[in-house]
C-alpha cells in the first residue's frame, strides 16, 4: 500500500490507469475514503490515469491531533504532488474536497490543468450545525450520525432502488475514524472560500445535484458565475452525484477533462 511521507503526516494513495496518460487527481468528501470514487475508475482510465488518496484523518492516511483546517488539507495535496514529482494535474473533489478543490484553484492555480468542483460550497454552515454534529461523534461515535447523513448524501428513491450501493456508503462512514472525521468537520465549519473562489483561473466546471440540499444548485450556480469561464452542469442526484448519478457523472467529467 503506498504512501507518501509529508512533513507530519502519511497520505495513502493509489494510482489506476495507464502511466503514459495524463493524471486525474480525486479527493473524497467528509467521511469517505477512496473507494468514493470506485465507479469513477473503469470509465475515467479509458483516458486518463486516475489518482486517489485518502484526505488526512480518513482511510489509510495519518491521523494527527485536531482540528484541521481547509488550508492545512490544500497544503496536504501539494506536498502529495511535491513527493510524486507531479508538477501539474487535473483536479476533481467533491464537497469537501470542493473546498480543497476551490483553495487549491484559488492559490496554487499553477499546478491545476483542470479543475471540478462537485456538490461543494464557498462555505457549509451555519456554524451550530456542525458543532451538534462534531458533538453528537464525540459522544456516540460515527454510528450516532451514519442515517441522517446518508438521507442526506443519497435520495430516498436511490436509496431504496440500490441497497447494495447505499449500504456500501453507509458502511464507509461508520467505519470512519471518529477524530479524524470530527478533525474534518472543523475544517468545513471554520471555511469560507467566498473571496477566494473570483480569484480562480483555472479552467473549472462545477457541478451539483438536483436534490442537494447540503451544497444547493443555486449555490453551485454562483461559485460558477463567480469563476472567469467556469461551465456549470446538474445531475438528477444529492450529494454524492457521483455515485447516485454515476454514468451521466463520468460521461460529464470525462467530456470537460478532454475538451
Amino acid at each position: 500500500m503506498p504512501f507518501a511521507n509529508l512533513s507530519d503526516t502519511k497520505l495513502h494513495y493509489e494510482f489506476s490507469g495507464a502511466q503514459h496518460l495524463p493524471i486525474v487527481l480525486f479527493s473524497n468528501g467528509l467521511g469517505t475514503t477512496v473507494h468514493m470514487w470506485d465507479g469513477q475508475i473503469d470509465a475515467i482510465t479509458r483516458h486518463f490515469r486516475v489518482l486517489r488518496y485518502d484526505t488526512r484523518g480518513h482511510g489509510q492516511s495519518g491521523l494527527t491531533p485536531g482540528p484541521y483546517t481547509i488550508e492545512q488539507l490544500s497544503w496536504d495535496v501539494v506536498g502529495l504532488l511535491d513527493v510524486l514529482r507531479l508538477e501539474r494535474v487535473s483536479f476533481c473533489g467533491l464537497s469537501m474536497g470542493g473546498m480543497i478543490g476551490m483553495f487549491l484553484g484559488a492559490n496554487t492555480g499553477g499546478r491545476l490543468h483542470k479543475l471540478v468542483l462537485c456538490n461543494t460550497s464557498r462555505k457549509f454552515g451555519p456554524e451550530d450545525i456542525w458543532n451538534k454534529r462534531i458533538e453528537a461523534v464525540e459522544s456516540g461515535g460515527m454510528k450516532a450520525i451514519t442515517t441522517t447523513v446518508v438521507d442526506r448524501w443519497l435520495t430516498p428513491g436511490f436509496r431504496a432502488s440500490h441497497p447494495a450501493e447505499t449500504q456500501s456508503v453507509r458502511t464507509m462512514l461508520e467505519s470512519a475514524d471518529p477524530e479524524g472525521y470530527v478533525a474534518c468537520c472543523a475544517a468545513v465549519r471554520d471555511m469560507d472560500l467566498q473571496d477566494a473562489v473570483a480569484k480562480i483561473r483555472v479552467p473549472t466546471l462545477v457541478a451539483t445535484g438536483t436534490d442537494d440540499v447540503a451544497a444547493t444548485p443555486a449555490e453551485g450556480q454562483f461559485v460558477a458565475e463567480s469563476i472567469p469561464g467556469a461551465s456549470y452542469t446538474e445531475f438528477a442526484a444529492a450529494h454524492l452525484s457521483n455515485i447516485e448519478a454515476r454514468d451521466e457523472f463520468n460521461r460529464r467529467i470525462v467530456q470537460f477533462l478532454l475538451a
